[in-house]
């Protein structure tokens, strides 16, 4: 079987290194590590080598070099995975050189615009016959996959909440940072009472409860679902997602800031997201290593009576941050089987099933539970 090139933009960082550890225990593929610094990516290769059954190689490659799309032709890869955040207010420049290149193309992207226009380059990606698939992560890629496995028992879906709460003593990364504190504060639509209505980042409090986790305060996001959901299910009434920091007085903190956007006396936190996560770092002892994603959906069941059904994950031992990763492995792993035939772009939706999501994560300390909750 012929070696499958896939380069990790990022390679090194905080979801890129969970990627290439995941796809290092395969055979037939060549992974190239690449960012900006190739003594990271060479120290990343390093510690994977032992035990590793693809090839890994460090590459130095800048996203932002004049040079860029000619350097990624002469890597020759067959995929490009791109795990270099930000994405909000990105354009498909790295996209549009994988179709040059002959590559298919997999982003972790969370930014709701980004992701949502990402059908773009679908006539493109279809002449080509590859894949450019934005969004491969816990949204809209996950939980995407949840609802269609849930969907079965429901006459009629009338609601989605999702939410998802790290541990506080887990990786954090400054590009993930930048994303949240770009829309704190700030306006943004979604699918409320069957109506488009107005609401602020990281507002609008609520907690949940979870055993095994605690109680766990939420507010507000913008995320791609809110697009990729309501467009996907149209009878939907209420489309929402919220995020939540499991420190109370980091996430307390967080939602005053958003005040101080909201009343334009500053016009975004982004600018600050080094001094924060700087302050974050100083905390991170505290809480615990558990993650929680969790999904509820409300409508009628195959009977026409209310129906009200929570999905949850936990992710223990710090193991969070491969639930986000794990669907690029899943794409990466089918492509490079040949298991992906045609080509398009899309959001990441309808290429894998739940049960492929949570088989991609055995060995990890990570448990999913279903409930049947109260209705409303």
């Amino acid at each position: 079987m012929p070696i499958f090139r896939i380069l990790v933009l990022g390679g090194y960082g905080q979801f890129g290194q969970r990627i290439v550890a995941a796809l290092a225990r395969d055979a037939d593929l060549l992974l190239l590590v690449s960012g900006r610094h190739v003594d990271a990516a060479q120290r990343l290769v390093d510690r994977l080598a032992d035990g590793a059954l693809a090839g890994l190689q460090a590459v130095a490659i800048d996203l932002g070099a004049p040079d860029f799309a000619d350097r990624l032709a002469a890597l020759a890869p067959h995929l490009v995975i791109h795990t270099a955040g930000p994405f909000q207010g990105s354009d498909y420049r790295v996209a549009r050189a994988c179709l040059a290149c002959g590559a298919h193309y997999v982003d972790l992207a969370d930014g709701r615009e980004f992701v949502r226009g990402i059908d773009a380059l679908d006539a493109a990606a279809q002449a080509a016959w590859r894949w450019v698939i934005a969004g491969a992560s816990s949204v809209p890629g996950l939980s995407t996959a949840v609802v269609e496995h849930l969907l079965p028992q429901f006459s009629r879906l009338d609601s989605i909440e999702a939410a998802i709460s790290p541990g506080n003593r887990t990786d954090r990364g400054l590009a993930t940072t930048r994303a949240i504190l770009g829309y704190v504060g700030q306006p943004y639509r979604l699918l409320r009472d069957g109506r488009w209505t107005s609401v602020h980042g990281w507002q609008s409090l609520r907690r949940l409860r979870v055993r095994g986790a605690g109680t766990r305060w939420l507010a507000r996001c913008e995320v791609p679902d809110l697009d990729v959901l309501s467009a996907r299910y149209p009878q939907l009434r209420d489309c929402d997602f919220r995020a939540g920091l499991e420190l109370r007085r980091m996430h307390w903190g967080l939602w005053l800031a958003s005040w101080a956007v909201r009343a334009r006396l500053l016009r975004s936190l982004a600018p600050f997201a080094e001094r924060l996560l700087a302050i974050s770092q100083r905390w991170i002892n505290a809480g615990s290593d558990t993650g929680v994603m969790a999904i509820e959906l409300r409508g009628l069941d195959l009977a026409g009576r209310p129906l009200r059904l929570q999905w949850t994950l936990l992710a223990h031992d710090g193991d969070g941050p491969q639930v986000p990763a794990t669907a690029a492995v899943i794409l990466a792993r089918k492509l490079a089987r040949g298991a992906l035939p045609g080509g398009g772009a899309r959001a990441c939706v309808d290429l894998f099933t739940l049960d492929e999501f949570l088989q991609a994560l055995d060995g990890l300390s990570v448990e999913t539970s279903l409930r049947v909750l109260p209705a409303l």
